[in-house]
């Protein structure tokens, strides 16, 4: 479906639930802040709710708005319509979803390859860079004036998926958005030492202890990183620790893919998978065939077994790609 729907659902409806995906980074908070600003200027009634906090790193774009956390005791909400953003099917909400007991119309804007369009209204864009970019556009569509706030969560939402504008999602149009927003003002040095640049001391020794763990496979192409419970398990992250590692481990001259191999937290036998690619490889095939998915240079999954075991099935599908 096409954003004239997504326009047209959006007009139709006045109470809304907006929610993004579980571990919210930059682009799902960026998205749903500015679209929830956007909401609210149509005059219309909003609720955020997530799985999860929004890490500290991004206070400063969210100082203004309410995100209530979700809670299985909660009561009725009250909506018209959900929103789910950047979310490639339901379950990336964690439980949120499961708040739509009376299985009210849902509004599925998504920038993955992987989506299942299990909306009611799906407006799904694989070629757009972020979801960010997406809500740019519903602003332009309704004839919204840019404030700079939302201009603060766009950008935002632009720089973190973009890799801050090194990844191939970055376009043209990327650009002629990005230069719309800093009419704004903004304080772009702070907005990126405020994501990239704020890693407390400890945080970083504990980057370092999962560096020195790097493991190289298929001649220098593959390298992979493991993060176990016992690493984490007295540690208070107030960052996000897998994208630091990521970030290291594709910046190595040579490398195809970049595997991060994640022991959750206080479950047994379940692998959080985290896969980046140069473009030789599509990782989003390789995370699909676990049931996961996300884009053809990034993406993930969740796989339930043992580390050995996990690691060995995931490397043979990488092997596969590589052949």
């Amino acid at each position: 479906m096409s954003i004239a729907k997504a326009v047209a659902c959006i007009k139709k409806y006045n109470n809304f639930l907006v929610t993004t995906h579980t571990n919210p980074e930059g682009d799902a908070l960026g998205s749903e802040f500015a679209f929830v600003s956007l909401l609210n200027k149509l005059g219309k009634t909003t609720i955020i709710m997530n799985e999860d906090v929004s890490p500290p790193e991004y206070d400063f774009i969210s100082a203004n708005i309410e995100v209530k956390k979700y809670k299985s005791s909660l009561k009725k909400i009250d909506f018209d319509c959900f929103v789910f953003l950047d979310c490639a099917d339901l379950k990336r909400t964690g439980e949120v979803y499961r708040i739509n007991i009376e299985n009210k119309p849902i509004l599925n804007i998504d920038h993955h390859i992987s989506n299942s369009n299990f909306g009611s209204v799906n407006w799904i864009e694989p070629d757009s860079s972020c979801c960010a970019e997406m809500v740019y556009k519903l602003y332009k569509r309704l004839n919204i004036p840019l404030d700079k706030e939302a201009a603060l969560c766009l950008y935002t939402g632009i720089l973190s998926d973009t890799g801050s504008f090194r990844y191939s999602n970055t376009t043209s149009f990327t650009h002629q958005v990005v230069s719309e927003l800093l009419k704004e003002k903004l304080d772009i040095p702070q907005i990126y030492r405020n994501i990239y640049e704020d890693i407390p001391y400890q945080g970083m020794k504990l980057v370092s202890r999962v560096l020195s763990g790097m493991k190289r496979y298929f001649a220098g192409k593959v390298v992979s990183f493991e993060i176990k419970q016992k690493l984490l398990k007295n540690e208070k992250l107030t960052f996000d620790l897998s994208d630091e590692v990521l970030r290291f481990g594709r910046a190595i001259k040579g490398i195809e893919a970049v595997v991060l191999f994640k022991e959750n937290l206080g479950i047994k036998n379940e692998i959080r998978v985290n896969l980046r690619s140069r473009g030789l490889i599509d990782v989003n095939k390789i995370a699909s065939f676990f049931n996961g998915g996300g884009h053809k240079t990034a993406s993930g999954a969740t796989i339930k077994g043992e580390l050995k075991q996990v690691k060995r099935m995931v490397l043979t599908k990488i092997s596969e790609a590589l052949a």
